[in-house]
């Protein structure tokens, strides 16, 4: 009887080790690279919703170029992440009308993201970068972060890249007689 339990117990001990083992070798070692888009009304700072971007290739750095085509009447902006050369935003812009976001599509909507429970408000500690101001306007950037700076997401981020810049920009699909009710502030974080 005794036999039986030891070999039951060394069985049982093999299965347990290999069982840890096999943990050990499907955990990653390296996070994804991913981006957090972020969508604001520019009028009422409301969140309105976002969606992470991963790429295959990783970086550590995160450095946004802009390709701004001027809208005499038809115009766009692209904003590059350009360690790997792809595409974080690409919309439209029409004078006198109405561009439209090409990419990124089918945002989460903001009630689709949780937010933390505490009051606490936390700001990133590099500060905020506009990646795209064709008029050089001095923006505040507090209203439009106090909207996204509660939720969970938004949080992991800034403990993973604790010391990264908050990347944004005012996209305005309307412009000339344009309705600021249209514009959205954009928002990139990286992990």
């Amino acid at each position: 009887m005794k036999t039986k339990i030891l070999s039951f117990t060394a069985i049982i001990l093999t299965l347990i080790s290999c069982s840890n083992d096999n943990e050990e070798t499907n955990t990653p070692t390296t996070n994804p690279n991913t981006i957090m888009v972020l969508k604001v009304d520019y009028n009422t700072n409301q969140f309105e919703g976002g969606k992470e971007l991963s790429f295959p290739n990783t970086t550590s750095n995160m450095t946004l170029t802009n390709q701004y085509v001027a809208p005499s009447d038809f115009g766009s902006v692209k904003i590059i992440y350009q360690e790997l050369n792809e595409t974080l935003f690409d919309g439209t812009i029409v004078w006198s009308g109405l561009g439209q976001m090409n990419y990124p599509q089918n945002l989460l909507n903001a009630n689709q993201f949780d937010t933390v429970m505490t009051t606490d408000y936390v700001t990133p500690s590099a500060g905020f970068e506009n990646v795209f101001n064709p008029d050089n306007t001095t923006y505040s950037y507090n209203e439009v972060w106090t909207s996204v700076q509660s939720l969970v997401k938004v949080r992991q981020y800034l403990n993973s890249n604790p010391n990264a810049s908050v990347k944004l920009f005012l996209y305005t699909p309307s412009v000339g007689i344009g309705n600021p009710a249209e514009w959205d502030w954009i928002i990139f974080m990286k992990n």
